[in-house]
Formats: C-alpha cells, sequence, structure tokens
C-alpha cells in the first residue's frame, strides 16, 4: 500500500497538476487586505486554506501571495488580532488576484470549523453545536494539561485524578463516548481508565475544536458525546523560517515548562520540531495540606515534514508523548497526615510524610509511566475534474506501565502496550449543482498484549472498519449537512490461565476467558442552519451514534490501582444507541451576543460501572490480587434520558468596545429509565456551571510598547451536585462552591511592531477555596479520621507566570 501510494505521488505533478507556466506555476492567489475604516494595509494578516493546508501572511503593504494552489473553489479565512476573522469562498484558476477588507472588532464571529464536515466551513453553516479555542485563549488561561485547558468551555468538563490527568466529558459523556482527534487521526491509547490521560501535547496546538452531540460520522463509532479535535500548527508561508521559546512557572505544585518550536517553508517543502518538558512536585489545598505523590513529569517532542504543491500535498509527522506521574491513594496516618510506603530491614513498611517529600519531584510508587508514540502520514491529491483524493495513515504505540511494589520501585506490575494503526481513504466529489459531498472508508487495527505481572483486562485484538457518505449544500440563507455510516468492530478476547504463583500458564486458575464478539450497525445526521438575517442564525439537527462496549467494560478483572476501585467487566453488554435532537440560535450586534443550544439525548443500553456490595450491604472486596482492600464495581447497562443546555451572553457596549462582560451557563440532567430512588440517575454527570468573566481588551496601550494586552476577572461557580447513582454507595453528592481567578497579559513590540516577547501573569482560585469537583477520583479516596473529611480536595491558590519570545529567522 505504501509503496503503491508512494508511487502515485511521484506520478502527481505529471498525471493530476495544471499545466506550469514559465518562471513558476499556472495557479496562484494574490491579494491585499486592508482596514475598512482607514483603507490601509494591514501587515502579519494570515490568509489560510484549511483543505490545502496553505496560507500566507501579508508584507509591511498589506500584500500576500499563495503559490502551488490547485484549480478549484476553496474556503480562505482571513485573520488579524483586533479584527473579525473573515471567510469567503474563492474560486482559483489561473493567476487570481482577490482582496480582503477587515473591520476592528475584538469578537470572533466568523470562525472555520473543519471538525465532522464534508470540508472547512464557517460557524455559522454548521447546524452541529461546534465551540473553538484558539492558541492565545491557551495562553492567557492557567492550565496542567490539554483537557483542563478547554474544561471551561460550555458543555465540556473534566474527570480527573490529579493535575496530571484529565478526560474530557461532553455534556456528561466521556470515556470512549468522546473521540479525540490528534494530527488527524483518534488518538489511541487506553481512553476507557478514569486514570488515563490524553497523550498530545498541550504546546504543539494551534486550535482546538470541540464538536458536542453524536454527529460525526467521519472519525468513526463511539463518538456518542462528540469529538475534541487538537489541530497542530499550520504549515508556514513560503519563505518564512521561524521559531518559538516558552516558559511557564506555577506556584502551588511547583510547576516547571519549557518549550521550543521550529518551522520552516521553502519552495513548498514545509518542516518543524518540537520539544516539551514539563515537572511538578506534589500539589496543595487549605485542607489536605501538600497532596502527596501528586507530582508528575512529561518530556515531549516531535517533527513534522511535507510537501504542498498544485497537485496536493503530503505531509509525515512523529510525536513522542512521555509521562511519569505519582498516583495518589490518599492513605493517612492517625494523626491525618499522608503516610508513603517504604523498606525497612528489608521489608515494605509505611512512614509519615516529611515536607521535604512534598516538594521532591521523583516519583513514589505507586506510579504510572507512559510513552506514548505516533506516526501520521496525510495525504491529499487533486484531479482535473474538481476532485480530491485524501488518505492518511497512522500508527501509535502505546505503553503503560504502573509499578506499586516498593519493594522493587521500577519493576512494572501492571504493562499494556497497545498498537494501533489507522486508516482513511476519502473521495471528495467535485462540487454538483452546489452540493459539496465526501465519501470514505476509514477504521483501525488493534492489538494489546500484557506485558505485566497484575492483569487487568486481557491480551486482545481488534479491527474496526466503516463507510460513511457526507454532503451539505447552501441555499441563499439556509445551509442543508447530513450523512450517514456503518461500521462494524470484531473483537478477539484472548485466555489467561494463572498457576499457584499468579504467573501466566498453560493450565490453572482462569483470570480470563477468550471470546469473540461482533458490533454492527449504522449512524446518520441530518441538520440545517438557516442565517435569518445578519444578526440571527438559526440551527437544528438530529443524530444517531453507535459505540460498542469496549475491552474493560467487557472483561476487566483486577484492581485498577489509579481509580481506587477492583473493576469486573461483563460480557453481555449490548452496544450503546444514542439518538440526539439539537436546536441552537446565535444571536450577534454591535453591543451584545449571544449563544443557546439545547438537547435530547437518549441512549439505549447505556453502560456504567456500579458498585458491588456483599450479603452485609456493605462494599463488596475481593480477597485475591487485591492487598489494598479495594471495593469492587462492575459495568451494567440501562437506558438512559440525557438534557439540557448551554448559554453564552457576551456584552461589550460600544463605543468602549475593550469591554466585555461574558457569562456561560451550561447544564446537564441524566435519568435512568424506571430507576428507583437510588438509581434514578446516572453517575459521574457534572453540575450545573455558571462562568462569569470581565474582561479589558487593548489594541494598544497608549504610546508604550504594549500590544494586544488584557486583563480580567472570573468567576467560576459550581452549583451542588445532589442527583447522584447514590445505590450501593456507587456515588457521593458534591457541595457547590465558587472560584475566583485573574489574568493579564501583554504582547511588547519594537518601533517596527514586531513582538518581542509576551508576557501573561495569572492566579486561580484567589480565596484559596476548599472545594472538590464532582468528577475528581480522588473525592473517593479514604476519609481523614481527623477530620472526618472524605477523599482529597483539589488545588488550592495557584499563581502563574508565562513568558513566549518568538524568533524570525531571515
Amino acid at each position: 500500500m505504501l509503496s503503491l501510494w508512494s508511487m502515485l505521488l511521484l506520478a502527481m505533478p505529471a498525471a493530476f497538476a495544471a499545466n506550469p507556466v514559465e518562471g513558476g506555476y499556472a495557479n496562484s492567489l494574490t491579494g491585499k487586505v486592508t482596514d475598512k475604516n482607514s483603507n490601509q494595509g494591514l501587515p502579519g494578516a494570515t490568509i489560510y486554506l484549511p483543505d490545502l493546508k496553505l496560507g500566507a501572511t501579508t508584507d509591511a503593504q498589506g500584500n500576500y501571495i499563495i503559490k502551488n494552489v490547485p484549480k478549484g473553489r476553496f474556503l480562505v479565512e482571513v485573520h488579524y488580532i483586533g479584527y473579525a476573522a473573515y471567510t469567503e469562498t474563492v474560486a482559483i484558476n489561473g493567476a487570481t488576484t482577490k482582496d480582503f477588507v477587515l473591520s476592528e472588532t475584538l469578537i470572533e464571529k466568523n470562525e472555520i470549523v473543519v471538525t465532522g464536515v464534508s470540508l472547512a466551513t464557517s460557524m455559522k453553516k454548521t447546524p452541529t453545536p461546534v465551540s473553538i479555542i484558539r492558541r492565545d485563549y491557551l495562553d492567557d488561561n492557567i492550565s496542567t494539561n490539554i483537557i483542563d485547558a478547554i474544561s471551561k468551555v460550555p458543555g465540556v468538563t473534566q474527570l480527573s485524578t490529579g493535575p496530571a490527568i484529565s478526560k474530557p466529558f461532553i455534556r456528561g459523556l466521556g470515556y470512549n463516548r468522546v473521540v479525540v482527534v490528534g494530527d488527524g487521526i483518534r488518538q489511541e491509547g487506553q481512553q476507557w481508565g478514569d486514570e488515563h490521560g490524553i497523550e498530545i501535547d498541550d504546546y504543539n496546538v494551534s486550535r482546538i475544536e470541540v464538536l458536542k452531540g453524536p454527529a460525526s460520522l467521519v472519525y468513526g463509532s463511539d463518538a456518542l458525546a462528540g469529538v475534541v479535535n487538537i489541530v497542530p500548527p499550520a504549515p508556514l508561508p513560503l519563505g518564512k523560517i521561524k521559531g518559538n521559546v516558552e516558559a511557564n512557572y506555577q506556584s502551588n505544585n511547583g510547576l516547571m515548562a519549557y518549550h521550543a518550536d521550529i518551522a520552516g517553508n521553502n519552495n513548498g517543502i514545509s518542516w518543524s520540531a518540537f520539544i516539551t518538558q514539563k515537572q511538578a512536585h506534589d500539589y496543595q489545598n487549605k485542607y489536605d495540606g501538600y497532596v502527596f505523590n501528586s507530582r508528575f513529569n512529561n518530556t515531549n517532542y516531535g517533527a513534522t515534514l511535507g510537501i504542498n504543491k498544485e497537485w496536493g500535498f503530503s505531509h509525515l509527522s512523529f510525536t513522542s508523548f512521555n509521562q511519569h506521574l505519582g498516583l495518589v491513594e490518599g492513605e493517612r496516618a492517625s494523626d491525618g497526615t499522608f503516610i508513603k510506603p517504604v523498606v525497612i530491614d528489608g521489608e515494605a513498611d509505611e512512614a509519615p510524610i516529611t515536607n521535604k517529600d512534598h516538594r521532591d519531584y521523583s516519583m513514589a510508587v505507586p506510579k504510572q509511566q507512559i510513552n506514548h508514540n505516533k506516526i501520521v502520514w496525510d495525504n491529499s491529491l487533486y484531479l482535473n475534474n474538481g476532485g480530491r483524493l485524501g488518505l492518511t495513515l497512522g500508527y501509535q504505540v502505546n505503553n503503560r506501565r504502573e509499578y506499586g511494589d516498593v519493594l522493587e520501585p521500577n519493576k512494572p506490575e501492571l504493562f499494556l502496550n497497545l498498537h494501533t494503526f489507522n486508516y482513511a481513504f476519502k473521495y471528495y466529489l467535485p462540487e454538483m449543482n452546489g452540493w459539496q459531498t465526501t465519501v470514505g472508508v476509514n477504521g483501525m487495527q488493534q492489538d494489546n498484549k500484557n506485558k505485566g505481572s497484575e492483569f487487568l483486562i486481557p491480551a486482545y485484538s481488534l479491527f474496526d472498519i466503516g463507510a460513511f457518505a457526507v454532503t451539505s449544500k447552501t441555499f441563499n440563507k439556509l445551509t442543508l449537512s447530513g450523512g450517514v455510516r456503518f461500521d462494524n468492530r470484531s473483537l478477539h478476547s484472548k485466555s489467561l490461565f494463572l498457576n499457584e504463583e499468579e504467573q501466566p500458564a498453560p493450565e490453572g486458575s482462569a483470570k480470563f476467558t477468550a471470546f469473540n464478539r461482533n458490533f454492527s450497525n449504522v449512524s446518520a445526521s441530518a441538520g440545517l442552519s438557516y442565517e435569518a438575517s445578519d444578526r440571527v442564525t438559526l440551527k437544528f439537527n438530529v443524530a444517531r451514534g453507535f459505540r460498542a462496549p469496549n475491552i474493560a467494560e467487557l472483561s476487566a478483572n483486577g484492581v485498577h490501582e489509579g481509580t481506587i476501585k477492583y473493576e469486573y467487566g461483563n460480557q453481555d453488554l449490548k452496544p450503546e444507541v444514542s439518538t440526539q435532537a439539537d436546536a441552537g440560535i446565535d444571536f450577534n450586534t454591535q453591543h451584545v451576543s449571544i449563544t443557546a443550544n439545547v438537547f435530547y439525548n437518549y441512549i439505549n443500553n447505556f453502560i456504567f460501572s456500579r458498585k458491588l456490595v456483599n450479603s452485609q450491604g456493605s462494599d463488596s472486596i475481593p480477597a485475591v490480587d487485591n492487598d489494598e482492600g479495594f471495593a469492587a464495581f462492575k459495568f451494567q447497562q440501562t437506558n438512559a434520558h440525557l438534557y439540557g443546555g448551554e448559554v453564552m451572553v457576551d456584552i461589550h457596549p460600544h463605543p468602549i468596545d475593550w469591554l466585555h462582560f461574558e457569562n456561560t451557563f451550561s447544564y446537564v440532567r441524566a435519568t435512568t429509565a424506571n430507576g428507583t430512588d437510588s438509581t434514578r440517575y446516572l453517575p459521574n454527570i457534572p453540575a450545573g456551571r455558571w462562568l462569569s468573566e470581565l474582561k479589558g481588551k487593548f489594541k494598544t496601550v497608549g504610546k508604550s510598547p504594549l500590544r494586544n494586552a488584557y486583563i480580567g476577572l472570573q468567576m467560576d461557580l459550581n452549583m451542588a451536585q445532589n442527583n447522584i447513582f447514590s445505590a450501593y454507595q456507587t456515588e457521593t453528592s458534591t457541595k457547590g462552591y465558587t472560584l475566583l481567578n485573574a489574568g493579564l497579559g501583554t504582547d511588547f513590540v519594537n518601533k517596527q511592531n514586531k513582538t518581542l516577547f509576551s508576557l501573561h501573569f495569572a492566579v486561580n482560585n484567589i480565596t484559596d477555596e476548599a472545594y472538590q469537583n464532582h468528577l475528581s477520583r480522588l473525592k473517593y479516596a479514604p476519609v481523614n479520621e481527623v477530620t472526618g473529611r472524605s477523599g482529597v480536595f483539589n488545588m488550592g491558590r495557584n499563581f502563574s507566570v508565562k513568558l513566549a519570545i518568538p524568533i524570525d529567522f531571515n
């Protein structure tokens, strides 16, 4: 397959490109970007064609040129800080000239969407609710990992196990129900686990798109909740070489992060490289003091190499995510202080924690090590008929090791070795009567092995394939979108027998029994977006989604260290099928912007984990392979109803356009069908949340060298969550809390208005509130016998300073 595609790549220029002309290529896009009021050119504006992964920046006079462009119609996005993004579909045929005029505003109204659609489109034209987070938002806000960075998006929350581990939840649904996409392929790294985070570097990001609901047909099954698409930086314009150096310090856990990247583009050959190093000691709060073993460190790196020509593009990328982290168990001594495992006279023992222990950056047991290597080859070939072929191949290796024996701290007990081959072939049909249609086939092949001495899930192999078709058309002010998909997944789970020494053997007690399961189903979506006026856009979408049970839900049998549970799978589980309806409205004026979305989601055979009890009504605690005495949980199913929505109101009164008063509210309610009082609600449903922020944004600050300055104060109010699955003490209620956060930052420029460096200051939890998020797994750590408080609390007050230095090479 690779050899065949390589031969095609070599043949592309002659077979498919437009005829070259002397001194260059026949197709190009040139023009000028100007200010609407002054008609002056805007230097440094970016012009980008998302479907081509091709762009340019304007010179000192606002002029731009993009070469190596295929013939056809493409969506163009023009972006300049302090101005509204402008999008327009441009027909390119030969040497094409197109000027753009931008209007000053601090509100983004015309964002581009690339997630889950046939071709890149504007926010106004997509019927599904999508939130977009740009790089500047990530710089302005404190976060400890990539999912923590987006957890303030309306409808998005995080299930966390300490500051290093966060999993995305969209409208109350998480785990395998959220598909995370990185470098164009779905990220696969044992995402079924509570304490398994997302193996993507949080600095190698240009933007993040969050699609809410089961409307994504192009990324495969599982996306019942939606898609988080983490988009890496785009290739630089021709003739550019740029770099960036960043550093971040956070006071609460002594986090120190360093990042460097460099990229270039010469004659259509683009390249880039990055490296990130991050480390933190234990975090603290006013109830627990320092939380022992909540430390972590990361070393991540990657590189890309690509070519963009008139026949299309071919990009090869490699990333390596490497993380060491402690696992918080929350064990305490009689005086309420945390204890640590130690070796005394050659025997395992426990000892109280010292102040020196808390500021130690090295890991203590139990601990976890994750190494995730990924290579992706993304190709696009333009045809003379106006169509396009796309081929994306990916290979991921995820090694997850857990260490729990203080006598052998460097010998992994649990060692999961997961290999995933991703493939996707798409044909973007030529536009026919305004219809933009894509058909394709994609899926993955997986192989998981157990290489440790403890076993939570069996070794297994999986093959997944799906065929889909998506289409859209705009009729004046009305845009229709929809599609259909068929998926088939086959899973082969392997048996495992253990001898008396708990070692794998041909015969013995059965830890796992072999089984084969085959799952198939149809997914579909249909929606419309209607631009009722320049100010009002109405949206409606219905979708059906499908998710097969994952390997842990089917066959887990063992201690899940980071989750403080002993887990049992259930081989009788059926696939989940979701039917959801969304409705939304966008309203924009000179003074106020309002976005509101409501949804209803019915899920057949919803899978969840509940605690088991013994005949006396207390926790069931397995006696075998459970030295910690963890309570047992088992997966089961019910039919579920989820409904709620999100509202965003941004007041920016004219003429003081620099002032913003933004409020967002999100809420989801999830009930079981025919449940009793204690089983009426689904577990792990986030509480209602109100975010309110008063922020000032300033393009300039007098005659000082400050540009794009901001200062803001934020209130983060989380309501109490009393709608819980309380049966068998599976879940406990959570009190409400309010956090205050603040931030300020600016770019420092020289006399030529080029940025010298950017500086950001922030503080989270200003009042040092002691709180527990409802989706924090540390909430279920043991009780502090001195205070009577159950579990471990979240991070206290945290100051952050971040410095970024751009580097331009001539």
